[in-house]
């Protein structure tokens, strides 16, 4: 991670902003900062930032400004302030991790050499971070899992695995936005709505946590 970023222009509209080459939790908190900065800095003819892992692209309106200002702009928020507790939203997520709807928590057991109810308590005591966006609508990265349950992403990916599934691979988890086909490792349902109209639950550089709720507390759509 780096205070001096380094700036890509990305089409006529664009500005790709580099802030490390390593994918870890300090460069993404960094990344995350630079995107409170900017929502707060107002800058003229930005339109919208948008986080990722390492790096942030700012979209722009090229009819009000260009690459170099919005580079001038962005230089000019560094050092960039630390993220507080107000700045972010903690959202508690429901999850029920009944064996019969979570068909790779057994196999997520026998590889970490956990019992299973180790590995659901592991998760459920989880605090992740919103890290970004990705993949499909309403696809959030959470990360911050606890090492003992990372595992990687199967060789094959399941086709039409349920809206509402929880999936973790290595240090990440994901509540499913849609019923989608998916490698990552399936261990929990919850009945959270991740996309409400044109919104996302979350917010990037949010704090995510779950508790554990019976089967019997999920709508009936998602007990099967």
């Amino acid at each position: 991670m780096t205070d001096v970023p380094s700036f890509k222009p990305v089409g006529d509209t664009g500005l790709l902003v580099t802030l490390s080459d390593v994918a870890d939790e300090a460069a993404n908190t960094h990344v995350i900062a630079l995107d409170h900065a900017l929502a707060a800095a107002e800058v003229n003819g930005v339109k919208e930032c948008i986080p990722a892992l390492v790096n942030l692209l700012v979209h722009f309106d090229p009819l009000i400004t260009d690459h170099a200002s919005v580079e001038a702009a962005v230089r000019a928020l560094f050092p960039l302030p630390d993220i507080t507790a107000s700045d972010t939203t903690t959202h508690i997520i429901p999850v029920c991790y009944d064996a019969e709807l979570c068909p790779d928590l057994l196999a997520t057991a026998e590889a970490t050499g956990l019992p299973p109810e180790q590995v659901i308590a592991a998760h459920a005591s989880a605090r992740l971070r919103v890290s970004m966006y990705g993949f499909a609508p309403g696809y959030a990265y959470l990360s911050g899992l606890p090492p003992e349950i990372h595992v990687p992403r199967k060789k094959t990916a399941l086709r039409d695995v349920p809206k509402g599934s929880i999936l973790i691979a290595g240090a990440q988890s994901i509540l499913t936005p849609l019923t989608m086909p998916t490698g990552w490792n399936i261990i929990g349902r919850s009945p959270a709505e991740v996309i409400s109209g044109s919104r996302f639950l979350f917010d990037v550089g949010d704090t995510v946590t779950f508790t554990r709720i019976p089967r019997a507390d999920l709508p009936e759509w998602l007990q099967t």
